[in-house]
């Protein structure tokens, strides 16, 4: 027996779309196979959960749903299967209308949209919408693309099968050929009276607001796929996919290196040489750095654990903070002095006095 998808998330018909989103997350996020990497009950129950998700917070979907129960959710139209009399015609030749296929339900079209993410949305996941320009199911004709108080009717020419096939003779014996029906295109309907909203095509094309959550861990360049969330197809047809191509915006001083994160932080000289505890800001946290005297440029921390949350997997890369020493350029003449006092008690040769014009503002 199909499971009532309003119970698959631990709701009454009457849930509002907040009511549906908010009993999504919170068991997507229980029963996600990140969490249960062990338990295939927890995947499998996941996936009831994310389709019922996929049907419910779609409008159209849902009203279907409502309507007709989960054969309608898919908007499509079951096509009857071909009997004994298609075999028998076969062989013994005739005229024969009909086709095992069935009618040619109409997929709509997939669509495409670029999607911009700052850099720390790309890292985290976030929650947002874009807008696309797609053909929505008709309201008034309830996307049959006939008038209101009218319905389409069988094909006159296909008898509602879709499809015609002839068995014709030939000097090689008798082929069965099975072509679409030119009449109705395929959809083995005819609509005498078409709805005036969509001139009888069953959609209209709006302008619509289409919720999404970015998993953490995308990368720029990275392509999402909703399925059903394209175009509907005429006369209550499939719909398409929705492809949602990721730019991700860069950070100003954080380099994203696969699933590790790299700084390159500069220290003065002197913090180099004398050593300096430092308290340090990674995206999420603040961790503690301990400079010892005498480190050098190319120096790394690593700290792991706190990089990119790995993609469809469990754990994060780690956030790497490479040690890049600063000489100073811009001494006052008191500093310079002082340098020059240390140089000369180290036996370090450096330019004379005469010469020094670097530095200076």
């Amino acid at each position: 027996m199909p499971q009532d998808l309003y119970e698959t998330l631990g709701l009454t018909s009457d849930a509002t779309p907040d009511e549906i989103k908010r009993a999504y997350r919170k068991l997507a996020r229980q029963y996600h196979p990140d969490t249960n990497p062990d338990d295939p009950e927890a995947a499998e129950r996941f996936k009831e959960i994310a389709s019922a998700y996929e049907i419910l917070s779609d409008p159209n979907r849902k009203a279907r749903y409502d309507q007709f129960g989960e054969a309608g959710s898919s908007s499509g139209m079951p096509g009857p299967f071909g009997d004994f009399t298609d075999l028998f015609s076969s062989f013994f030749g005739g005229t024969q209308r009909t086709a095992s296929t069935g009618p040619n339900v109409e997929r709509g079209e997939d669509l495409e949209v670029e999607l911009t993410l700052d850099f720390e949305e790309a890292i985290f996941g976030t929650e947002t919408e874009v807008t696309v320009r797609t053909a929505v199911a008709c309201e008034p004709c309830e996307a049959t693309g006939a008038a209101v108080g009218t319905k389409p009717v069988s094909c006159s020419r296909c008898d509602g099968i879709g499809q015609i096939r002839e068995m014709r003779r030939s000097i090689l014996g008798q082929m069965l050929t099975q072509t679409i029906c030119p009449n109705c295109n395929g959809s083995g309907l005819e609509i005498p009276n078409p709805c005036k909203e969509c001139n009888g095509e069953g959609r209209e094309i709006k302008n619509i607001s289409i919720p999404i959550e970015v998993q953490a861990g995308v990368a720029d360049g990275n392509t999402l796929r909703l399925s059903d969330r394209g175009a509907i197809g005429r006369r209550g047809g499939y719909y398409g996919d929705l492809y949602i191509h990721l730019q991700v915006e860069e950070h100003p001083i954080i380099e994203r290196q696969g699933d590790h994160l790299l700084h390159r932080l500069h220290i003065p000289m002197t913090q180099a040489a004398l050593g300096v505890d430092l308290e340090y800001e990674t995206l999420d946290s603040r961790e503690k750095i301990s400079v010892q005297p005498g480190t050098q440029s190319g120096h790394v921390f690593r700290l792991k654990g706190k990089g990119v949350p790995r993609l469809n997997g469990r754990g994060r890369g780690d956030f790497v903070v490479e040690i890049i020493v600063d000489t100073p350029t811009d001494l006052t003449p008191e500093q310079e002095d002082i340098l020059r006092e240390y140089a000369e008690k180290r036996n370090e040769g450096v330019s004379s006095n005469q010469k020094r014009t670097w530095g200076r503002r």
